[in-house]
Formats: structure tokens, sequence, C-alpha cells
């Protein structure tokens, strides 16, 4: 608990001096009444805030307690490190020149490789049926699934970041469910739970500041750094990706549904747009809070189930969300149809 309040007052004060570091700088969002409609500028490069937080929390465990190395191979974290640093430096050079988002993509791609030559990876995945699958026997089977894994988790995370609060808290969510399944009787992995719980306090703090109305966005540096590392945390707690896979389940269909739509309208799949399921809830009179809070019960809701259930209910519980979004893509097209008729 020390280390979770550690992370969240550090995070706090951070943030705050690079708030002020931003406008100095000018790196700052200005609203075109468009897709950015804050009242005011606001000031970006939020992940130099939440990067710092969380490695000098970590740094400080790493070296100076013996906490970790029970289930979590600190080695591992390098390759961690130096991903989030990559992605740390392309995103803050994206908030102040906007890079092309094909750089973007090859950048966050080569920082997955990174994590996961560095050791984050996956030995087995849990068979709902009862048993599990060896994914050693295949020829880097689980470098690929890790590899799109992370990958998406990192977009997934950025793209939420529509409404102010919404992919911070949810990726705190996130953090505080592996927290609460790692911690528990089942797997008991008290150094994966410290580290997940120092990640929730750090997005916590800065929650603080980036909650609407917002005073410092994540920009595109914080955004990726947030789904990096709740893509790595998954992975190396020993694989928690269903547990993570609920709290993001709605996110991440919803991801996939615009990219079917950019495709069938033949647009590029990284054009900016208002058909995300956060963007549709406010276009339809929803105020942004109460969006991003129905959002947050959502994860909520669906992340503690993960701390009950077993593999068999954690699949039928994605089923019903899948369900949900169908019907959602379902209704929504329904209605484009008929307004263009």
């Amino acid at each position: 608990m020390y280390f979770f309040l550690a992370a969240l007052v550090i995070s706090f004060a951070l943030t705050g001096a690079i708030k002020r570091m931003m406008f100095k700088l000018r790196i700052v969002d200005v609203p075109d009444g468009v897709r950015k409609l804050h009242a005011h500028p606001v000031a970006l490069g939020g992940g130099l805030a939440l990067f710092c937080s969380f490695w000098l929390v970590v740094g400080y465990i790493v070296f100076f307690t013996n906490l970790l190395g029970k289930n979590l191979n600190p080695f591992h974290l390098v390759g961690v490190f130096i991903g989030s640093l990559l992605l740390l430096v392309v995103g803050l050079l994206d908030d102040k020149k906007n890079i092309s988002a094909r750089l973007r993509l090859l950048v966050t791609a080569a920082a997955v490789v990174i994590a996961i030559i560095g050791g984050v990876g996956i030995d087995k995945i849990t068979n709902p049926l009862g048993g599990v699958f060896s994914l050693s026997n295949v020829f880097l089977l689980s470098d690929v699934l890790v590899f799109f894994w992370i990958l998406g988790m990192t977009y997934t995370v950025k793209i939420l970041d529509g409404l102010d609060g919404l992919a911070t808290g949810i990726t705190a969510i996130g953090a505080l469910v592996i927290y609460g399944v790692a911690n528990g009787e089942r797997w008991h992995q008290p150094d994966m739970a410290l580290m997940a719980l120092v990640f929730a306090g750090v997005c916590l703090g800065f929650l603080i500041w980036n909650f609407s109305p917002a005073k410092i966005f994540l920009g595109e540096s914080g955004g990726l750094f947030l789904g990096f590392i709740l893509g790595a945390l998954a992975v190396i707690s020993g694989g928690k990706i269903a547990t993570a896979l609920l709290v993001m389940a709605i996110p991440i269909l919803d991801l996939i549904r615009v990219v079917i739509i950019r495709y069938r309208r033949h647009q590029s799949i990284f054009q900016g747009d208002r058909e995300h399921l956060h963007f549709y809830l406010r276009d339809h009179g929803w105020s942004d809070r109460g969006t991003v809070l129905f959002l947050y019960l959502i994860a909520v809701v669906f992340g503690s189930l993960t701390l009950f259930l077993q593999s068999i209910g954690k699949l039928l519980a994605l089923l019903f969300l899948f369900l949900f979004m169908g019907a959602f893509a379902l209704i929504v097209q329904n209605k484009n149809n008929y307004v263009g008729k």
C-alpha cells in the first residue's frame, strides 16, 4: 500500500509540473470544433508524467528492495522499460510535430518486439474446457501471440483517449483487477500484485488532472504508454490475458467494429472519426462524464467477474460482450441506413 500511495503522489505532483512545462514548450492541443471540442488549449505530453512516475517507483523496488523475483524476473522489465522509452520519445515527437500514423505503428511494433526479446512471453494458456495448451511446442507461436496481444492492447487504449479520463480510468481499473487476481489465494503472486498496484497508483494520480474537464491530456505518448504497460503486465503476471480482456473487451470489440467500417468505406484505418462507442454516446445526448462513468462501470463489472469466474465463465462473459457489441453495430448500421435514405 505504501508503494501505491507513493506512486499516486509522485504521479500527481509530476503531472502538475509537466503540465506547466508543456505550456512553456507550446506542446498543447488546440480545439478545432470538430473532434477536439474542449473549450481552450490543453497541455499534451501526459505520457512523460506517467513514464517517469511508474519507472521511478519500479526502479526503487528493483534496486532497493527484495520484493520482486519469486514470480517476476526483474530482468524481464528491461525490455519493457526500453520499449516504453521508445514509445515515449516517438509519442512526444508526435505531440509536438504530428508524425505519420504508419511510422508510429512501426515504432510501436518495434517496442513490442524489444519487450519480447527482453523475456516477456507465455508458455501456455488455459483451456476453457480443462487443462492447458502448451505454446512451446510450436515455433514462435508464443512470441506471435504476445506480439499481437500487446500491440492490440496498446492501440486499443490509445484510441480510447477520446474523452477526458476515459483511457486513464479504464487502464487503472485493468491494473486493479490484475492486482486483485494476482493477490488472491488461487495465484498468490505478491510481486506481480505489487507491480499492478503501482501502475494503478500512477494512473489514478494522473487521472486527478485528466478527468473531465481535463487539465492535461495523455497525448500520443500517454495513450501508447498505458496500453503497452497494461498489455505487458497481463503477460508477465502469468498470462492474465483473459483478465485484461474482460476489462477491455468493449473497447477492443469497438475498435474492431470501427476498423471494419473504415475498410468498407475504403478509408484509411488510421483516419480519425466519430464512429467509436464513446463518441456515439456523446453525440446522442450523453454528457462527457456520464459516458466515461458508464464505461468505467462496464469495465468494473466485467473485470470483477474475473475474481470469481473460472475459465469457462470468463469465456461466456466474453461471448455476452461480443453479442452486445454485435447488436450495437447492427443498431448503428440500421440507423445510418435509415438516415441515408
